[in-house]
């Protein structure tokens, strides 16, 4: 695949990465052979939400909020209001099917948008906090705000009720559960919060119980499925929660390390760096979870409680966002400025020794809070698959924040550049392109 090159990228030249991750210009498997760069921000782009099958929007540090047509490209609105960065934004869809955007800024503001027309339907100001993250009851028809106090608001944009903070930090993630129950993320802990609707309509919000098993804050939380939400701490702990009584079902303490082997002396495991442990984002398809740990990406069987895959190096910088396509494919990228595809396949026969570079020492603790973690080689983890590199995206000049995929009509990134890019099947683009041609030539009566 041919390697576009945009704002004078030369991280491909001056860093020199492991030889297990380079890819040649071939990626038989790698089907984006296609871009279009999007202009519009003039700051960097941190958040892309789907509106539906045709339509995304993209918002971050300059205040902008862009529509865009993911099939053409054509930037469709452009929502201005704000006047510091987006701190967070999601979609809300009524029981009338109308999908709006909502938002939060620095500014101390939420702001709801109709995408059709650019218009700020309702607007809240002189918040006593930014708002850090979004989350929509679309069965309740409320919606949530955390930072750094928890609040509940209708679709008419009123406050129904508030919760005070628990920590200097604030909430930083929020995910729905069963039974009228959220769980927050609020530094080390995870406070799980009940809303009791009363038959007079109105609203408030209890918190249920404190979940205090990590040791780091939590930088990501995540639901499984109705029964299993899990959690990732700055630490590299990675645990599993069941979303009815609250306990822990599995510790995993996910911990790169290196060997440095010495005639003298004994072999030493040197301590890891905190961005190497770290766990930015969590993803899952209700089987798997896929976790981004420092550069490096970690696959998690949730049935058998089981390490599936993982690969210590699987970027030169941190992995900021994650995507599992299907049981065997997932995608990734990173502050390096790439986009990478990755494919779960079978380890080598055992006689065929594995390359020293491609695994380090990882170790997993299955043990409580109090015990420490047990360490084991990788080689005997029974029924370890490796993640096989089969795609590499480049194109983006500074460090890719997130992606979002619509499956056959493309995969849009944006970046610290300012920049969205739309990535197309060269092939399925080549058929549209000739469909297009041969039904014009028939209007025309060439046919």
């Amino acid at each position: 695949m041919l390697r576009w090159i945009l704002g004078g990228r030369e991280a491909q030249s001056s860093v020199e990465k492991s030889p297990v991750l380079c890819i040649g210009e071939e990626q038989p498997k790698n089907c984006f052979t296609e871009l279009q760069v999007l202009k519009g921000h003039f700051d960097i782009v941190r958040f892309l939400v789907q509106i539906d099958d045709f339509r995304f929007a993209s918002a971050g540090d300059d205040g902008l909020v862009l529509v865009w047509n993911i099939e053409t490209g054509e930037r469709l609105q452009e929502l201005r209001g704000h006047s510091q960065q987006i701190t967070a934004i999601t979609t809300f869809t009524c029981s009338n099917g109308f999908t709006s955007l909502i938002t939060a800024s620095s500014d101390r503001s939420l702001s709801l948008w109709d995408p059709d027309t650019g218009n700020r339907v309702q607007t809240i100001s002189d918040l006593q906090s930014s708002v850090k993250c979004l989350l929509v009851l679309e069965r309740l028809s409320v919606w949530v705000s955390g930072g750094e106090e928890l609040c509940v608001w209708d679709k008419d944009f009123q406050l129904l009720c508030h919760r005070q903070k628990y920590s200097d930090t604030g909430i930083t993630a929020l995910i729905e559960l069963p039974e009228n129950l959220i769980a927050a993320a609020v530094d080390k802990e995870i406070v799980i919060y009940k809303l009791v609707v009363s038959p007079d309509s109105s609203v408030s919000v209890t918190d249920v119980r404190h979940c205090s098993e990590h040791h780091d804050q939590i930088r990501a939380l995540i639901n499984i499925n109705d029964g299993i939400f899990a959690s990732g701490s700055h630490a590299g702990e990675l645990i599993l929660w069941d979303s009815t009584n609250f306990q822990n079902l599995a510790y995993e303490h996910i911990l790169w390390e290196e060997s440095h082997p010495s005639s003298q002396t004994e072999t030493r495991l040197a301590a890891p760096k905190p961005s190497e442990m770290s766990i930015q984002h969590l993803t899952t398809n209700g089987r798997l979870i896929l976790a981004a740990v420092g550069s490096g990406l970690y696959v998690y069987d949730v049935v058998t409680k089981a390490v599936v895959a993982y690969r210590k190096a699987a970027h030169d910088s941190d992995v900021l966002h994650i995507m599992l396509m299907s049981d065997n494919e997932l995608m990734s990228c990173s502050e390096d400025g790439s986009v990478r595809m990755w494919e779960i396949q079978d380890l080598p026969l055992a006689a065929e020794p594995a390359s020293a570079g491609f695994f380090g020492m990882l170790t997993f603790g299955r043990s409580s809070k109090q015990s420490g973690p047990q360490s084991k080689k990788v080689l005997e983890i029974p029924n370890l698959r490796t993640l096989e590199l089969t795609g590499d995206l480049i194109g983006h000049s500074g460090a890719v924040q997130m992606f979002l995929s619509f499956k056959e009509k493309g995969l849009v990134t944006c970046s610290t550049d300012h920049l969205l890019i739309l990535w197309k099947d060269g092939e399925r683009q080549s058929r549209l392109r000739s469909q297009l041609l041969f039904q014009k030539l028939e209007e025309n009566g060439r046919l």
